[in-house]
């Protein structure tokens, strides 16, 4: 029994770690590769230069997914968690948007703070489509 907990730790444990290697791998591409190129023009000036909040809010948001998932919490304190979580993210990148205090604003915008609103609300749908996949599979099975 204690073998399977470990082994379920390791297990979300290593899922946030690809999730955190995604979040920084699309926002150095961002900068790096897809920014230069494209960040001239009006529109994708904008989306690239917002999309590190938008991932930020994004994947921040889906790691305690993994956790939920691996010991069985129930839906109704899950949605609770992620829920919370969401705006807890979305306040603490909007401040940092409005007040910089770890330099990863420079600068006001307003954009930034829109990304990163939909970044949250894109990880509540993923968390629901999820839980909803779940209980279904779970209802097949019984």
């Amino acid at each position: 029994m204690e073998q399977s907990k470990i082994f379920r730790n390791k297990r979300y444990i290593a899922i946030n770690l690809i999730l955190f290697a995604l979040l920084y791998l699309s926002v150095t591409f961002n900068k790096e590769i897809i920014r230069p190129l494209y960040g001239q023009t009006p529109i994708i000036g904008i989306l690239t230069g917002s999309f590190s909040n938008f991932m930020a809010a994004y994947i921040i948001n889906l790691f305690p997914i993994a956790p939920i998932i691996a010991k069985n919490i129930k839906i109704k304190k899950a949605r609770l968690i992620i829920y919370v979580v969401s705006i807890l993210v979305f306040i603490i990148l909007t401040i940092e948007e409005l007040k910089p205090m770890w330099g990863a604003s420079t600068q006001y915008d307003l954009f930034d703070i829109l990304a990163s609103g939909l970044g949250s609300l894109l990880a509540i749908l993923t968390f629901e489509i999820f839980i909803g996949k779940i209980v279904k599979k779970q209802k097949l099975i019984i």
